[in-house]
């Protein structure tokens, strides 16, 4: 298969331009254009579906993308294991992060990244939408939980410690619980049909965070709505320490239970398709977010 034209295609893809995509490789538009037809042909698909007026991928161009990123990706560790090639990192990373730690964490050193890596163009999707990385042609992702999808590779960026908090005028009017078991009597603020959340004791006793069996008149489906429902003395929540030790620090939040830990193991991945080779835009990228944030987590611990 032509390398050139699958390049030719990825650009076409991300840009909706045949022209455009052409003339960052040097061609002609009508060039171009022969040279995707050839690649369809070759293939027996039509990748893009072209008009007057614009450019749209196809159904089949869509299902090829991830394949014909990953044989660019390919053909580059090749030439970089024979010590040739264009080892700069280069091209659009495509990255996705849930949408209040990006907010909070990678928005704000994005220019840092982009002046060190002129050659990256960044495309995000922030949310907490759990995207599929294949299917969405994603080449890396930050995923909050454990990882257990045997498709895919990751490193560690960081621990994600969870813990109950309450503002402080909820606590002067409804109390403090001690305990576990007082969390009966309280509003609990959660996911819906979450399942109770296990409670472990410094002295080894346990217990739940289970909305319910309590006063759970408050479902919601986003962690940061949750943690301003927390402010405004909803009730109590659990939230990840990343998303509340500003609050915990400047005193609108306060922890609840402090001698108990939740106990669940979730952790801050970054995690890229296992079929996919570590092209050097991705690692650098994986690189920078761990320099600058792994390395020494704003939040700290516990």
């Amino acid at each position: 298969m032509d390398t050139d034209s699958v390049r030719l295609f990825v650009l076409a893809a991300e840009k909706l331009n045949i022209s455009a995509a052409g003339r960052e490789l040097g061609m002609a538009p009508a060039v171009a254009s022969v040279k995707l037809a050839k690649l369809e042909k070759a293939l027996g698909a039509d990748l893009l579906r072209r008009s007057t007026r614009k450019v749209a991928l196809s159904l089949e161009g869509a299902e090829f993308l991830p394949y014909a990123r990953e044989i660019l990706a390919q053909e580059s560790a090749a030439h970089a294991a024979l010590g040739r090639g264009n080892l700069t990192a280069t091209g659009t990373l495509r990255f996705t992060a849930p949408s209040t730690f990006a907010q909070l964490y990678i928005a704000p050193i994005l220019p840092a990244f982009l002046a060190m890596h002129p050659g990256i163009s960044l495309d995000l999707r922030l949310t907490d939408m759990a995207f599929d990385l294949i299917q969405g042609s994603f080449d890396l992702a930050l995923r909050n939980s454990a990882l257990a999808d045997s498709s895919l590779k990751g490193r560690k960026l960081a621990d994600d410690t969870r813990i109950l908090c309450a503002s402080p005028d909820y606590l002067k009017q409804h109390g403090t619980p001690a305990h576990p078991d007082a969390l009966a009597a309280h509003q609990l603020i959660a996911f819906k049909d979450a399942s109770p959340v296990p409670l472990l004791g410094r002295d080894g006793s346990a217990g739940q965070f289970n909305p319910r069996l309590a006063g759970g008149r408050l479902v919601m489906d986003d962690g940061l709505s949750q943690k301003v429902a927390t402010l405004a003395g909803a009730g109590i929540s659990i939230n990840s320490l990343w998303s509340v030790h500003r609050e915990l620090t400047d005193g609108s939040l306060v922890r609840v239970l402090p001698d108990y830990h939740v106990d669940i193991q979730t952790a801050l991945w970054l995690v890229y398709p296992k079929s996919n080779v570590l092209t050097a835009k991705v690692r650098v990228f994986i690189d920078f977010l761990m320099d600058r944030i792994g390395k020494s987590p704003a939040w700290g611990t516990p």
